[in-house]
């Protein structure tokens, strides 16, 4: 077997997949919803084959499938594929194989037996406490909820107490912002303040080791604008603003915050082997707060290509080249990953 393409759901990271493809002279495939295909249509060098779609899960017909098959495609999962396909069809439905263990996707979640609490807790890496119901709540706190229309998108309700908690909630119900049923899906957390960064790992089966590829950070509406504005404005305008991802910044560590951030990485990395073999395989994300007293907590989790990778598309990851002596991104290198993987024979570690 040998990959000749890559295949991304358009959307996401799929620009910095593509790109990372090109740059190892793989083919690219954009599998496209139409009506929100416009930028991939503007990049002709750049993508070699489109698959439009009215409706991302006609990924798992056989149509699509059987064309994916034929160009040689391994599909490289991102977050608008995990929502919008969904982790059944990708676990059972989807015959094209998939860079990386499919079975991880589902551990992004907060609910449900397998969710990245767990994980985190196996591997003994700090988080932020939880809470089973608003009687429990003693300290400030942070609601994350799916909004009611856009349910790909997390409203955060934050609270100083209980009470303060019961009321935004019932504004927010109000508001239609969120519902009966995505509220009994949310997840209830300690609220705690701490310096944000987006931690990009990558686990490589070839050269069995674990790398830390890049760093960024969320930029988000309208807390961006809301932030810029004096606390007199902020006060007297009373607005509560979302925290609505919409692009990341590049951003670097402490020096002396690597050792324990890697630490950490290689944490989930064994817990992940323990609870859904054989575990993380390419790249993934820890979410995290540095603290005052410099620990990091754990806030979230993504066992898949993050959100922001982006963001070092041409210039590389900031600490891509302490691994590899050349600075790259996710994109490029989870496609370096596939090319020496092939050239090894070892196709069967890296995809499933």
């Amino acid at each position: 077997m040998k990959v000749n393409s890559v295949a991304c759901v358009a959307s996401h990271s799929a620009l910095d997949v593509f790109d990372g493809a090109k740059d190892e002279g793989l083919s690219t495939v954009a599998i496209c919803k139409r009506g929100r295909d416009a930028i991939y249509r503007a990049l002709p060098e750049l993508i070699d084959h489109y698959i439009d779609l009215d409706d991302y899960k006609e990924m798992l017909g056989d149509p699509v499938q059987s064309r994916l098959i034929e160009l040689g495609s391994a599909v490289v999962p991102n977050r608008s594929m995990a929502v919008y396909v969904g982790y059944d069809g990708i676990e059972r439905g989807l015959r094209v194989p998939v860079f990386g263990n499919r079975r991880m996707l589902r551990w992004e979640e907060r609910t449900g037996e397998k969710n990245y609490y767990r994980l985190l807790d196996e591997a003994g890496v700090r988080r932020p406490r939880t809470f089973s119901e608003i009687d429990e709540v003693d300290r400030p706190v942070v609601l994350k909820v799916q909004e009611a229309e856009r349910t790909q998108e997390r409203a955060f309700l934050i609270a100083t107490d209980r009470d303060d908690l019961r009321r935004k909630v019932r504004r927010a119900l109000e508001a239609g912002t969120i519902s009966e049923a995505t509220l009994r899906s949310a997840v209830l957390e300690e609220l705690l303040l701490g310096a944000h960064f987006n931690v990009n790992f990558f686990t490589s089966r070839v050269r069995r080791r674990l790398e830390i590829v890049s760093v960024d950070r969320r930029i988000q509406s309208d807390l961006d604008g809301y932030l810029r504005l004096t606390a007199r404005d902020q006060l007297e305008l009373g607005m509560e603003p979302s925290m609505i991802e919409v692009g990341h910044e590049p951003a670097t560590l402490r020096e002396s915050l690597l050792n324990q951030i890697y630490e950490m990485g290689e944490r989930v990395v064994e817990a992940s082997a323990r609870l859904e073999p054989p575990g993380l395989i390419g790249p993934f994300t820890l979410q995290l707060m540095v603290m005052p007293d410099l620990r990091s907590v754990v806030y979230d989790f993504a066992p898949r290509i993050g959100g922001g990778t982006n963001a070092h598309m041409g210039i590389g990851g900031n600490y891509s080249k302490l691994f590899l002596r050349r600075a790259v991104s996710m994109g490029r290198r989870i496609c370096i990953e596939l090319r020496e993987a092939w050239e090894q024979g070892m196709l069967d570690e890296v995809l499933t």
